[in-house]
């Protein structure tokens, strides 16, 4: 139901009065999640460090496959990339937020975004030095499992270079994002008989596929609702 606007005494709407804010979409349970869903995508979209970040995750979630490690192990290195994912995303919410507000240079704004920014290189690094942890830890399991290693190399190098382009900005063919795409499906299906951590797998698919849905997204961006 479309929310009344103030009047003015000819019964026709102020011209200063500010219209409802419009939506796609209703506020139920689903269509949170859809608004969620966009704001990944946006993120995706137009951040350049989440597109590093998202690549990134799928080598981790690759070499994670290949290597049999322990629950503590796979929780901990699932858990750092969504906290590196929640802050570049929190960093960008606080860009937009702080660009909105502030309409001309601010110390204040760069301290702000300058601090945001922080918070994720510094969760990168420590995602980092807790993947590197792990490896040296179990590094007689890489050993001993060598060959399903380079497996997962030969296979995972290629599969994150087509994401890559898939994510790059530059305008493409419609075609060619379709068979970055699918080479990247290929890729990674050809990871799942030798995949020693089938998390791992889901969570590298989870991220082929919001990089496909970022590359479609880009390419037919929704409309603007109407007022």
């Amino acid at each position: 139901m479309p929310v009344p606007q103030p009047l003015g005494p000819t019964g026709a709407r102020r011209p200063d009065a500010v219209p409802p804010y419009p939506t796609r979409r209703g506020a139920s349970f689903l269509g949170s999640f859809v608004h969620a869903w966009d704001g990944i995508l946006h993120t995706v979209i137009h951040q350049r460090n989440m597109r590093i970040h998202l690549v990134c995750a799928i080598l981790v979630g690759l070499v994670g496959s290949g290597i049999p490690l322990g629950l503590a192990e796979k929780v901990t290195l699932v858990f750092c990339v969504q906290l590196v994912f929640f802050a570049e995303i929190l960093n960008a919410a606080l860009e937009q937020l702080v660009d909105l507000a502030v309409q001309q240079f601010d110390e204040r704004a760069r301290v702000v975004k300058d601090a945001a920014a922080a918070g994720v290189l510094v969760l990168a690094i420590g995602t980092f030095i807790t993947f590197a942890a792990i490896l040296v830890y179990n590094w007689p399991t890489v050993v001993a499992h060598a060959p399903e290693v380079r497996r997962q190399f030969a296979r995972g190098i290629p599969l994150a270079t087509l994401t890559s382009f898939l994510l790059a900005g530059w305008k493409k063919p419609l075609l060619v994002d379709g068979l970055l795409l699918l080479g990247a499906l290929g890729l990674f299906a050809a990871t799942l008989p030798t995949s020693q951590s089938y998390v791992f797998s889901t969570m590298t698919l989870g991220l082929i596929v919001v990089a496909g849905a970022a590359a479609w997204t880009r390419r037919y961006p929704p409309r603007a609702p109407s007022v």
